[in-house]
């Protein structure tokens, strides 16, 4: 129940201090401080988020101005613009990671027994990148082409739950295939890629971690027709085959087979063809899982419409993290607020 509290109070309440400060010890984020603790610049920083503050110095200037009401908050008095600008500079992003995906599980919890609407018992995961520009002259740490600077949010997308299970934050040069190395999902798992995730050797470790994939093939990739399986061609599905790899590298990379599933689009005209290591679900089952991989691509435009990451406080890597961290905290505890 609401006694009175502020909106900005009830939010913040859904942050466990008990696990916030073992991320805190884990990193040593409050050694030697005196004055300004990790706690406070969570705070200040999620405040600026709820209040839609694109500067340091007008957050700051806000915040300030009711100093009557800051004990309320949880700070102890005025807060001076570089004082949270160099605990943004220094203090380990990792606590703010670590925060983040301590909330992202309480979060899905709250999801438990959630389906997609598909007749599948597995859970279901897309993974894709978006990318946030820069400018190479603030940002030189971020550079990206010979003019530009960005940073990629690498997104593991529960699509069942409709929240990201996995993020990591790289500069923007970084190839999205090298993410695929560090998921870690439960066997069984469906695994939704586009075409830039393409990568024969990683594709068959996901087979050997008994992971299924579901991707979309590349126009002139080399294959040979194993089989034919009997499809409903009504459902808008072509052909179903079991095919092998013939391309030199290819066929050596990921010796097993295949199945390739071509699908057309009745509202669109448009036809698909798919990739995947399971073949036991119906080929139309393939096609409508490739679609909802549509999901993450929501969800990449809602954050970079709600939150307020296109514009940072600080130039340094560790403070475009903390950012970016804290503002995914920020959408989780929205999240448990309002499922609760």
């Amino acid at each position: 129940m609401n006694q009175g509290r502020t909106v900005f109070a009830l939010v913040m309440e859904f942050i466990p201090h008990y696990q916030f400060q073992k991320a805190v010890d884990r990193y040593a984020g409050d050694k030697w401080v005196q004055s300004f603790f990790c706690w406070e610049q969570v705070l200040c920083m999620a405040f600026a988020q709820l209040t839609h503050r694109n500067i340091l110095r007008d957050s700051i200037v806000s915040l300030n101005s009711q100093s009557s009401l800051l004990y309320h908050m949880g700070l102890r008095g005025p807060i001076s613009k570089s004082t949270l600008s160099d605990a943004n500079n220094h203090r380990a992003y990792r606590i703010y990671r670590d925060l983040a995906y301590y909330l992202i599980g309480v979060a899905k919890e709250l999801y438990v027994g959630d389906r997609l609407g598909l007749d599948l018992e597995n859970s279901n995961y897309a993974f894709d990148s978006t990318t946030i520009d820069l400018c190479l002259t603030l940002f030189p740490w971020a550079k990206f082409r010979q003019t530009k600077a960005g940073i990629k949010v690498h997104t593991l997308f529960d699509l069942q739950r409709s929240i990201p299970a996995f993020i990591e934050i790289t500069a923007a040069i970084v190839h999205d295939i090298n993410l695929l190395d560090q998921i870690l999902v439960e066997p069984g798992s469906f695994l939704i890629l586009d075409r830039g995730y393409i990568d024969f050797e990683r594709l068959y470790h996901l087979t050997q971690n008994a992971l299924y994939f579901v991707t979309r093939a590349k126009s002139n990739f080399k294959y040979r027709r194993l089989y034919s399986h009997v499809v409903d061609k009504s459902t808008g599905s072509i052909f179903d085959q079991t095919v092998v790899l013939t391309g030199y590298k290819s066929s050596q990379l990921y010796p097993a087979h295949l199945r390739l599933v071509k699908y057309c689009d009745k509202k669109t005209g448009r036809t698909f063809l798919f990739l995947s290591n399971n073949f036991d679900i119906p080929a139309l089952t393939v096609a409508e899982l490739y679609h909802q991989r549509w999901s993450i691509e929501l969800f990449f435009k809602w954050i970079k419409q709600q939150l307020h990451i296109k514009s940072f406080f600080r130039l340094s890597d560790n403070a475009v993290k903390i950012q970016i961290w804290i503002a995914v905290s920020y959408i989780r505890s929205f999240i448990i607020l309002a499922l609760n």
